[in-house]
């Protein structure tokens, strides 16, 4: 097949898809603000029902809403009817998502999921179903093609129950006034949550060389080589006066100048980029990116306190 040819496909599956989501866009109506607001005032979580596509669909609608601060639990169609029921209370809400809300283990579900909880959500293509007979609330998800040439897999049916789980989980969020701080703490181990929350002091380095501006260059150099980070500060009673690299050493070697007498204070650079220990982590990374350097001085008002390494922070996912 020619490279054109998969490219139309391409193009022609995401435009019958754009073109059934402006359709979702458009019926949107009193039914939705009624699934957001009664999930909303719900004192249980929400219950996410399917079985097929649907499913996982349904995984993925919970793990965005409990990402979001809407309490969620996924519960397949078919272990429900095995025992799996027990994780209905009666305070929860269910959302039920079935393209055609007539498959047998749906319908065998759905007297005990309306008696269960609080109230029945049905997010489904079919009005007329059993699934819609029994829902207090219905989501029309409802499409007049499938990408798919066969009509056989659920292709612009699925991407529309992604995008209204989508729709009622940022609904919910902003009813909830769910904030950056809120959903780092649902993120703590990833770099997510990392950017989010995580200050400097967190990746510290151990090692904090430093001389007065009257050491030798032989000092400066002990300095600089007891560290991995090929720099040391030189400070006047913790005040930071300046910074010393190798590359600044190299630079005053290539001079070929006399350099018994040459101090800290002659080869330093003044006035250093800082931040303090109690900053972001992320507020570091860019002082270092926009500075184009390797290594940032870490205050504590405005004493010096340590470094903190680019590569360090890089390494845990800061960016």
């Amino acid at each position: 097949m020619e490279k054109a040819n998969i490219i139309s496909i391409a193009k022609t599956t995401l435009e019958i898809e754009i073109s059934e989501l402006e359709k979702l866009k458009n019926r949107l109506d009193d039914d939705f603000v009624k699934a957001v607001e009664t999930i909303h005032s719900a004192k249980g979580k929400l219950i996410v029902v399917g079985i097929g596509k649907s499913a996982h669909v349904g995984n993925k609608i919970v793990a965005t809403l409990n990402s979001t601060g809407t309490p969620s639990q996924f519960l397949h169609a078919s272990e429900a009817i095995h025992g799996d029921l027990g994780v209905i209370q009666k305070q929860d809400v269910v959302l039920c998502i079935s393209l055609s809300g007539n498959s047998p283990e749906i319908v065998n579900l759905l007297p005990y999921l309306k008696d269960y909880s609080s109230s029945l959500i049905g997010m489904t293509g079919n009005k007329s179903s059993k699934l819609a007979e029994y829902s207090d609330i219905i989501l029309d998800t409802h499409v007049d093609k499938e990408a798919c040439p066969n009509k056989l897999a659920p292709t612009s049916s699925t991407t529309l129950q992604m995008a209204l789980g989508d729709a009622l989980a940022i609904s919910l969020m902003e009813l909830n006034d769910f904030k950056a701080n809120d959903f780092a703490k649902f993120h703590p181990g990833g770099s997510l949550g990392k950017n989010l929350i995580s200050k400097v002091d967190d990746f510290l380095s151990s090692q904090k060389p430093q001389v007065t501006e009257n050491d030798t260059v032989k000092d400066v150099i002990i300095s600089i080589s007891s560290s991995r980070h090929g720099i040391t500060v030189v400070t006047e009673n913790n005040n930071i006066i300046g910074v010393i690299t190798d590359g600044d050493l190299r630079r005053m070697l290539l001079k070929g100048d006399d350099i018994s007498q040459v101090l800290a204070k002659d080869i330093m650079s003044a006035n250093p980029k800082t931040v303090e220990r109690t900053a972001l982590a992320k507020e570091a990374m860019k002082i270092l990116k926009d500075n184009n350097i390797g290594q940032l001085i870490v205050t504590e008002n405005g004493k010096y306190f340590g470094i903190i390494d680019l590569h360090k922070l890089l390494d845990e996912g800061i960016n």
